[in-house]
């Protein structure tokens, strides 16, 4: 299921199709018939039942099946060893009412993550009055990276060095530290969550985001109360957005490897030889070598490179060819990075928990290639065109740049471990600020007011 959409199993559900009774639902023309003993019909009751529950179970994976396509996988609710969503059955429509979206801890945390921006000065100060409260007043202890508690300014701090001496260390792409983490707090910007992101490729903790940096989209918190708010936290019962990542693999060699030809570049209304399948064993094959696996917050980008040729790439949907996207590049995003490269691309900018999936083009050749929005649940796959002239280039938000040639291919959907990002006020209230703060969205001068209440044309009218 995508980021709002909640299983209800326990729901009773009709064990056939809509609009049409089920056998205990339906008036029996023996209900009460003297000839009927209790015992029997006890013993009938309980076989109609052990029947219905059985029809509805079938019932009700025939319905996952069909509904995978139209929802995102179920987002995993616990973030980290200690919290998760605050249980709430109220629903609308199946899909999570996002006001319920709040935060609890099974057990009272006690690690902290703290990022920090780095090669920035001015976060030396937050960053040590925070390390000082989490451990000497709320006795956490506190993680940060080597590099950071290496810092030279940190270093030459006499009155730090007892707090210094507490952190806990660790080194990015060496040391594993999913399993111990239960909230993590980040100085910066929105580079700092996207790194902290970038940590975690399974379960995320929460995340605690205070504005220190050049933008601030996705921190809503302002340090200047940082004790107040470090401790609401604590206590629990904070609203959260959960944004949503992409699942991205990448497959190097996958269609060489199959042994398939290449397949016709004709667009996909005329090849009814296939309807724009894939040749088989191209969708479901894993022939390929899947050389780097990735879980991404804000996008996926594949652009032309250094060359100056078009780019070339073909955008599979689900197996089907959908298009070639002939241009600077393509950008494939999460709600979340609708309004990072997606929005200046010219992407609509869509709320953190709407379920989708964003293609944007970059600089199309065609003017009539809009931005689309697709389902959470589906898989979508980049590869180059047969034709291409040049080969194209991805990077995933910003990093891990690296080439991609004929026969490899990009394989992204929704993944299953969204970004818990606890709000200030509420998902909605946090995202329309940012809206505005940040991007200035609808921010104008607005019209003088009139000093009669009627102009002249209702006066001649």
């Amino acid at each position: 299921m995508g980021p709002l959409a909640v299983p209800d199993i326990g729901m009773a559900r009709p064990s056939g199709p809509p609009g049409q009774l089920s056998e205990s639902a339906r008036p029996s023309k023996h209900r009460g018939h003297p000839s009927k003993s209790p015992r029997r019909r006890r013993e009938g009751k309980r076989s109609q039942r052990r029947g219905d529950g059985h029809e509805q179970l079938l019932w009700e994976i025939e319905r996952r099946r069909r509904a995978h396509f139209l929802h995102g996988p179920y987002p995993a609710t616990h973030f980290g060893p200690k919290a998760c969503i605050l249980p709430n059955p109220t629903s609308v429509m199946h899909i999570q009412d996002p006001a319920s979206q709040r935060l609890t801890w099974n057990k009272p945390p006690v690690n902290v993550l703290v990022i920090r921006k780095i090669r920035d000065e001015s976060l030396v100060e937050p960053f040590k009055e925070l390390c000082r409260f989490l451990v000497e007043e709320k006795q956490m202890m506190v993680y940060v990276e080597r590099r950071v508690a290496d810092d030279a300014t940190l270093s030459k701090d006499e009155a730090f060095g007892s707090i210094r001496n507490q952190l806990c260390t660790f080194r990015e792409g060496y040391d594993d530290i999913s399993d111990c983490i239960d909230l993590i707090i980040c100085l910066g910007g929105d580079g700092t969550l996207l790194y902290a992101s970038s940590l975690f490729q399974g379960s995320v903790p929460p995340v605690m985001a205070f504005h220190l940096g050049s933008l601030g989209f996705l921190t809503p918190f302002k340090f200047e109360s940082y004790k107040t708010e470090v401790a609401k936290v604590f206590e629990g019962n904070a609203a959260i957005t959960l944004r949503s990542r992409l699942k991205v693999k990448v497959v190097k060699d996958m269609l060489q490897r199959t042994g398939q030809q290449p397949y016709n570049q004709e667009p996909p209304q005329q090849q009814p030889e296939h309807n724009g399948l894939l040749p088989h064993g191209h969708t479901n094959s894993e022939a390929g070598k899947v050389t780097l696996q990735l879980q991404v917050l804000n996008e996926v980008v594949v652009d032309r490179g250094p060359s100056s040729y078009l780019s070339n790439v073909d955008l599979y949907l689900d197996g089907r060819l959908i298009t070639s996207v002939q241009g600077d590049g393509v950008i494939v995003s999460t709600p979340t990075g609708s309004t990072a490269y997606a929005a200046a691309a010219g992407a609509s900018m869509i709320h953190p928990n709407v379920p989708a999936i964003m293609v944007t083009p970059i600089c199309p050749h065609s003017l009539s290639f809009r931005p689309i929005v697709v389902p959470a649940g589906v898989e979508l796959m980049i590869t180059l065109s047969p034709d291409a002239r040049n080969t194209a280039w991805v990077s995933f938000d910003g990093r891990k740049r690296q080439e991609i040639q004929h026969g490899d291919c990009i394989k992204i959907t929704t993944s299953c471990y969204p970004v818990p990002s606890i709000c200030c006020h509420d998902l909605v209230y946090d995202w329309f600020e940012s809206l505005a703060q940040c991007l200035h969205w609808n921010v104008r001068k607005r019209q003088a007011r009139l000093a009669d209440i009627s102009d002249s044309s209702d006066t001649e009218n």
